[in-house]
């Protein structure tokens, strides 16, 4: 009698279907991707008390398990919410479909090129009459490892389809119940308009391996993208065997520059900290020049304060603002998720600039300046995928830059950075049509 499949088999046959999915969606038109997307958002809707009823007991489990309210917040589908998430899904089919576009298309000369056989030698480059064009091609097989808010499970099933990409979905357990719902609902409303089996999967088993198991399927997977805190990304990385793009913790600034104006500042740093404390684009430190410190930090800490927020400074910033608890190192490099904030007092922009680029994690940082030479040199010098000046940092999202929904926001620099869309969920191939061309 065959014994039970372990969990590498039942992995491995789950990569095998999404290969095979992933052959399937490559034939799909446009209009069809974008017919099938349109019925997983009426589906979404139509199974909307369905999804809320499983949110409703992630959410009771998570304030059993003390999740802080921000990570509760991450983790809510209201019913606004939820149609939100049906609307993503109509946003994303009407985004253009980048699978099969040129990219860039050029004719190499002839120079005496002979069908029949052979190219007259011309020294350097040599002609040979080729039509190349290189055009967009889907990646193939993409999974996708993410922690508590449910929403991406709709928008990264959406995008991966919309790029012609079978997907394999690993969410956090705090949303175990609500992912299963979505998943359920838009696998549902897209087989009646033709969806491929297996083109969207999500793994339900809790077991913390099938992450391993998932990262090492090479030949089956083509490209792993986690999205979540330092333990997610480092677990990922020990055990990968196929590419990664990491979508690392959102360690974001805000530089106040002497020159800024200190209303805008203001307005910029509450709505960056305050506005969703509990997602990557927040801010999580403030900088300010020393020349405005004075001046600035009180009505900095009373604005913010207000808000509920706990400041945390640096020795400068105490001796303003002694009422503030003290920063320690860890502080620096810490993703709060939460209404909690730490300050440095910085003597110029090229000391905001070191400390971001030491203590950053290359999200979206932000300067508030006047000075085009502070701006110039913020913006040529901070290394991160999203550099704002004048505004705040809660823009870094694929929506807001125009791009639809988004799959998360990179923090690498291959061969995606920042806000991924559907173009960033495609690779290039070369396609060469000659007229009986063979290289002398």
């Amino acid at each position: 009698m065959r014994g039970k499949m372990t969990l590498h088999d039942e992995m491995t046959a789950m990569g095998q279907r999404a290969l095979a999915a992933s052959r399937q969606l490559a034939l799909l038109s446009a209009r069809r991707k974008n017919s099938i997307l349109a019925a997983m958002a009426d589906r979404m809707i139509s199974d909307q008390q369905a999804i809320q009823q499983a949110n409703d007991q992630d959410m009771a489990a998570g304030r059993q398990a003390g999740l802080s309210a921000a990570l509760l917040d991450r983790l809510q589908l209201t019913g606004a919410r939820i149609e939100n998430v049906a609307q993503g899904l109509r946003d994303v089919a009407a985004l253009p479909d980048p699978v099969g576009r040129a990219i860039r298309r050029w004719t190499r000369p002839s120079g005496g090129v002979r069908p029949s056989g052979g190219v007259r030698p011309s020294g350097g480059v040599r002609p040979n009459g080729l039509q190349i064009v290189k055009r967009r091609v889907p990646i193939g097989v993409i999974g996708i490892i993410y922690e508590s808010r449910p929403n991406v499970t709709a928008d990264a099933a959406a995008l991966c389809f919309k790029t012609s990409n079978a997907v394999i979905l690993r969410g956090g357990k705090e949303a175990a119940r609500s992912n299963e719902a979505i998943v359920q609902a838009i696998i549902t409303g897209g087989r009646h308009k033709g969806l491929p089996m297996d083109a969207i999967q999500l793994i339900q088993t809790p077991d913390h391996d099938a992450i391993r198991e998932l990262v090492q399927l090479e030949g089956l997977v083509d490209l792993v993208i986690p999205r979540g805190g330092e333990a997610l990304i480092r677990a990922v990385m020990e055990h990968a065997r196929v590419p990664v793009i990491k979508h690392y913790k959102g360690v974001c600034h805000v530089f106040v520059d002497q020159s800024a104006d200190p209303a805008m500042a203001l307005a910029i740093i509450e709505n960056a900290k305050c506005q969703r404390p509990g997602v990557c684009n927040a801010i999580e430190k403030v900088l300010v020049h020393e020349a405005i410190a004075a001046s600035f930090l009180p009505r900095m800490a009373e604005r913010l304060q207000a808000r509920g927020v706990e400041l945390r400074g640096d020795e400068a910033a105490r001796r303003i603002l002694p009422a503030i608890k003290a920063a320690a190192e860890e502080d620096w490099t810490a993703e709060y998720l939460d209404l909690v904030l730490a300050v440095r007092i910085v003597p110029s922009v090229k000391a905001a600039v070191e400390h971001i680029n030491r203590y950053g994690s290359h999200h979206s940082d932000a300067i508030v300046a006047a000075s085009a030479a502070a701006q110039k040199l913020f913006t040529g010098e901070v290394d991160s995928a999203c550099v704002y000046v004048n505004a705040s940092t809660r823009f870094t999202d694929g929506g807001e830059f125009g791009m639809g929904a988004e799959i998360g926001i990179s923090t690498d620099k291959l061969h995606a950075r920042g806000p991924m869309g559907p173009e960033e969920l495609t690779t290039y191939k070369y396609v060469i049509n000659g007229t009986g061309q063979v290289r002398a």
